[in-house]
C-alpha cells in the first residue's frame, strides 16, 4: 500500500506560492472543451505527496473582472479598504479574496432594497426584482447566471466598499486530483484542468480556479498559493495487487498518478484503464502516454469509449459490461477497482454498472449484488475507492 504523505507547514491557512513551469492543452483541434496540462513547480516548500492526494489552489479574479464590476459599485479602485493586516487598496483586494464569477444571494437582496419604489402606472423594476426573490427557484435561477456587474448594470444602485464587501463571498480554495507521481516529477505537482467558459448577459467568463489556472496567470512567477490536501482513501493498493481505473475527462488525472508510481516502482500487480471523453480525433487525453505504457507491459489493457464518434453514445460504463466477464474474474481475484469524476452521473451509471455485472456474471440475485457491491467489496474488503465530484 503507498503511504501517506508526511505533513507539511504548507496547508490550507498558509499556502506556499508556487509557480506554473508549463501550461498546454490536451484537447485537439475540433474539441468542445478547452482541458489544459498544468505543470505546478513546488521549488524549496518541501512538500511532498502520494498519488490520490490533491491539490489545494487558491485562485484569483482575472483584473478585467474587477475593473468592469468597480464603475457599476460606484467605487474608485484606489480607495483602500482596512484589513487586520493594515489598509489593503480595494481592486487588490476583490482580485485576491472575493468570488465575483457568480452572484450572492444577499446581495440581490440589498439591491431590492435600495431600489426606489416605482410609479403605479408601470411595474417597477423593484416590483421586478421583488418577484425574482420572492420565488425560490426564480432566485436560484437568477444568481445561477449573473455576475456582480451583470445585477448592477440590469438594476443601478450604488455601495460603498464598506457595504459592499460583507455581501459578497470569499474566495474558497479548488481541489484538483494530482495527475502526476512525485517520484517521476520531482519537485511538480501535474494537474488535469478542465476549463469553465461560459458566455451569459453580453459578456464572457470562467469558472473562478479553472480559468485563473488555464488562462489567468503567467509562467514562471512564484504568486500561485497552493497546498495538498492528503487522501483518507484513495490511495494504492500493494504492489502486487491488480487495480482497474475508471476515469473518464479529466476523472483521468490520478490514474496517470498510480501508473508513473507503478512503473517506476516496477510494480507487479495488473493495471486495467477505462477511459472516455466526447471525441477520440480532439479528446484522447495523454493518448501518446497511454499508449506507451500499453506497449512497455505498465497498462495491461487500455479500453475507451469515444461518446461522440458514432450514432450511438458509447460510455464507460458500457466498455465495462462489454468485458464483464472478465471484469468480473479480477475482482473475484482480488483487484481493487477505481473510479474518478463526475459523481452525478457517470459514478452512479458506473455503480450500478458493476452491480449489473456481479448479478450477471457472478449469479447473484439483485438483492445480494447490491449488497456484495455496496458492503462487502466496497466497505468490508475497502476494494472499492471513489474520488467523485
Amino acid at each position: 500500500m503507498s503511504t501517506p504523505s508526511t505533513p507539511s507547514i504548507h496547508n490550507r491557512a498558509n499556502p506556499f506560492k508556487a509557480r506554473i513551469t508549463a501550461n498546454y492543452s490536451l484537447t485537439g483541434e475540433g474539441s468542445n472543451k478547452d482541458t489544459r496540462h498544468i505543470v505546478v513547480n513546488l521549488g524549496a516548500s518541501g512538500i511532498n505527496y502520494v498519488p490520490g492526494d490533491s491539490l489545494g489552489v487558491i485562485p484569483r479574479n482575472f483584473p478585467r473582472t474587477v475593473d468592469d464590476l468597480l464603475p457599476h459599485l460606484g467605487l474608485d479602485p484606489d480607495t483602500t479598504v482596512e484589513q487586520p493586516t493594515g489598509a489593503v487598496g480595494l481592486r487588490d483586494l476583490l482580485i485576491n479574496q472575493y468570488l465575483l464569477n457568480r452572484v450572492s444571494k444577499k446581495f440581490v437582496k440589498a439591491v431590492l432594497e435600495r431600489l426606489p419604489e416605482g410609479g403605479s402606472s408601470t411595474v417597477s423594476k423593484k416590483q421586478q426584482l421583488a418577484e425574482i426573490v420572492g420565488n425560490e427557484e426564480a432566485f436560484d435561477d437568477y444568481v445561477f447566471t449573473r455576475d456582480y456587474t451583470d445585477v448592477l448594470a440590469e438594476y443601478p444602485v450604488s455601495f460603498s466598499a464598506t457595504e459592499f464587501l460583507p455581501l459578497a463571498n470569499k474566495i474558497a480554495p479548488r481541489l484538483y486530483s494530482i495527475a502526476s507521481s512525485l517520484k517521476a516529477h520531482p519537485g511538480e505537482v501535474h494537474l488535469t484542468v478542465a476549463v469553465v467558459k461560459y458566455h451569459t448577459h453580453g459578456r464572457e467568463k470562467y469558472g473562478i480556479a479553472s480559468g485563473y489556472l488555464g488562462h489567468g496567470q503567467d509562467l514562471n512567477k512564484d504568486e500561485v498559493p497552493v497546498y495538498i490536501q492528503p487522501t483518507k482513501h484513495f490511495h494504492m493498493p500493494a504492489a502486487d495487487a491488480n487495480i482497474i481505473m475508471v476515469g473518464p475527462g479529466t476523472g483521468i488525472a490520478p490514474f496517470r498518478a498510480f501508473l508513473e508510481e507503478r512503473a517506476i516502482e516496477g510494480a507487479t500487480g495488473k493495471n486495467w484503464l477505462f477511459f472516455g471523453d466526447q471525441k477520440k480525433s480532439s479528446d484522447f487525453l495523454y493518448e501518446a502516454e497511454f499508449l506507451d505504457m500499453q506497449r512497455k507491459g505498465v497498462l495491461t489493457k487500455l479500453d475507451t469509449a469515444f461518446s461522440r464518434d458514432q450514432a450511438e453514445k458509447i460510455y464507460v460504463q458500457n466498455r465495462m459490461t462489454e468485458s464483464g466477464a472478465e471484469l468480473w474474474k479480477w475482482l473475484k481475484d482480488g483487484a481493487y477497482f477505481y473510479v474518478c469524476g463526475d459523481a452525478k452521473r457517470m459514478a452512479r451509471d458506473v455503480h450500478q454498472t458493476l452491480i449489473d455485472i456481479a448479478q450477471q456474471h457472478g449469479g447473484m440475485s439483485p438483492e445480494a449484488a447490491k449488497e456484495y457491491i455496496e458492503v462487502t467489496f466496497a466497505k468490508t474488503e475497502k476494494r472499492y475507492l471513489k474520488d467523485v465530484y
